[in-house]
């Protein structure tokens, strides 16, 4: 039986050699750090004597790959689901407090009742999210929703900045368009929030490893892959740290690296080459997590407040402009945010401050143009990952996504 060596073992790399041993192939997944799951993992922080997520990904009912990914795992039933799609919100320069709350069907009759939409706002004033269906190429989220009214500040901006990890002044609104027709605009049936009961590898990673191992696959952590050598237009052999990998006439490869990476190993390959950050700071708190789980913060540093089993994790995106600051100056900047929000008086208790300064490529109209599609120069390669041509921004969707398409043409 042939192989399919693939390149990297987060969620675009696992969610390929999912779909590949589904359709009975052998898989070899190389992993350069010491656990699988890129940006998508969980570990154990001294610090805070407890697990904690490397970031905080929000999960919709309608990302249709994800699902089928977690279904394929065995792993629905770790997810958490609070039944209907509710979203709250508070403003920490006046104090209030609502909850979007979509209803199920897709004709949007929940924005006719004041309870359920952003407060100070008209049915009128949503229309303007369908705009988002008639983007130009480089129209930004900024050119197409930034409106006088509360419906951007209190709504539209906040979810583009999560979706896209951009600045809106930046950030491609057709990327924000995609992500708004496949949840918002398809009914609150496609905006269940979902959230792990355990963690992010517990949930995403874990169970696609033992899947893998299930279906005679191999999961080899702590290999670089160093270079890639090819002959008459095919990839015939890998250099690893672990020693050289043979590829045999009727194997395939699929690239599932970081954007950077990729570049080095397949040089006058176009990949996205600029970023944005993310910040994550985790606090040592047991709190009631609620209903949702999750709070989205206006007018504060903090953006959204996670509430998960041992810590409380605030969340900042496109954070260029704050990751250089010392982890201490984030971490007493935002515990204010996180007392209002959670109605706390107490200490700061121990915290953890994770940077990703290359969280995500930038979501314009420059950085788009630099994705490439899933084949490669190489009739024995395919690339897969949140920063390839898939049509969304880099997301969770994005890369599983991207790995079901690599899949299905290392299948064809």
């Amino acid at each position: 039986m042939s192989n399919v060596h693939i390149i990297g073992g987060g969620l675009a790399g696992l969610s390929a050699g999912v779909a590949l041993a589904q359709a009975g192939r052998r898989v070899r997944v190389y992993e350069a750090g010491p656990t699988a799951g890129g940006r998508c993992r969980s570990y154990f922080d001294r610090e805070l004597d407890c697990r904690i997520d490397n970031g905080n990904h929000l999960i919709l009912s309608g990302n249709s790959a994800t699902m089928a990914y977690l279904s394929a795992i065995g792993a629905r039933s770790t997810m958490r689901d609070p039944g209907s799609a509710k979203f709250p919100f508070i403003d920490l320069t006046t104090g209030a407090r609502w909850t979007i709350a979509p209803g199920a069907g897709r004709i949007p009759w929940w924005v006719m009742r004041p309870s359920r939409r952003v407060p100070e706002t008209k049915i009128t004033d949503y229309l303007q999210i369908l705009a988002l269906r008639k983007a130009g190429q480089d129209a930004t989220v900024a050119d197409l929703l930034d409106r006088p009214g509360a419906l951007y500040a209190k709504l539209l901006e906040p979810f583009a900045v999560a979706a896209l990890n951009t600045p809106p002044s930046e950030a491609l609104a057709r990327l924000l368009g995609a992500v708004v027709d496949e949840t918002l605009l398809a009914g609150g049936t496609a905006c269940v929030p979902l959230f792990p009961r355990t963690d992010l590898s517990a949930s995403l990673i874990d169970p696609a490893v033992a899947f893998l191992q299930a279906h005679g696959g191999e999961v080899q952590t702590g290999c670089l892959v160093a270079a890639i050598n090819s002959e008459a237009g095919r990839v015939t052999s890998l250099a690893t740290t672990t020693g050289a990998i043979d590829l045999a006439p009727d194997d395939a490869v699929v690239l599932a690296a970081p954007p950077w990476i990729v570049a080095g190993l397949l040089p006058g390959l176009a990949t996205p080459d600029a970023f944005q950050a993310i910040l994550n700071v985790h606090f040592r708190l047991q709190i009631d997590p609620g209903p949702v789980g999750f709070i989205g913060v206006i007018g504060g540093m903090a953006e959204w407040v996670f509430i998960k089993r041992d810590v409380v994790s605030i969340t900042i995106s496109a954070a260029n402009r704050y990751v250089d600051l010392p982890a201490s100056e984030i971490a007493a900047r935002v515990w204010p945010d996180v007392q209002k929000v959670l109605d706390l008086d107490q200490p700061m208790p121990p915290v953890r401050v994770v940077k990703e300064r290359r969280a995500t490529f930038a979501a314009t109209a420059a950085q788009e143009a630099r994705r490439p599609g899933p084949r490669s120069a190489f009739a024995n390669l395919v690339l897969a990952g949140d920063w390839t041509a898939t049509g969304l921004p880099a997301t969770i969707e994005g890369a599983i996504r991207s790995g079901q398409t690599a899949a299905k043409l290392v299948l064809a």
